[in-house]
């Protein structure tokens, strides 16, 4: 396994990490399997999408802040709950096929970190499984 650090800078920011993810297999010595690619925070995860056109990534924070706003009827306590939300709408992990010692992504797919409580020092896990 290998962990990743990563410090963000905004209170909502995607970090494209498929570099990362790409060195972490290579590392591993893989070649043909899955890399699971995991984030052990609450308030923070993980997706993969367009690294083409950076308004993909600006509506899908737009997007997200329409759906869930900062401010709501919300209880808990540290007023971060729309942080907790959205972790959980883009989920804690990812799988990536690797084939050749490669990552199988699209033409214009990238692993994404998804900041959403931020800034601060986060962390991301990547493990190779052998197929």
């Amino acid at each position: 396994m290998k962990e990743v650090e990563i410090q963000t800078r905004e209170r909502t920011q995607f970090v494209d990490i498929t570099e990362a993810v790409r060195e972490a297999v290579e590392e591993a010595g893989a070649l043909d399997g899955v890399a699971t690619v995991f984030v052990p925070h609450t308030t923070a995860g993980i997706t993969i999408n367009e690294n083409a056109d950076p308004d993909v990534v600006r509506d899908m924070k737009s997007v997200l802040d329409r759906l869930v706003p900062w401010r709501g009827d919300y209880l808990h306590g540290e007023g971060n709950t729309a942080a907790h939300v959205k972790s959980s709408l883009m989920g804690s992990s990812v799988n990536v096929i690797v084939s050749s010692g490669r990552p199988q992504l699209g033409v214009w797919q990238s692993i994404w970190f998804c900041e959403f409580d931020g800034p601060r020092s986060r962390k991301v896990l990547i493990q190779f499984h052998k197929g």
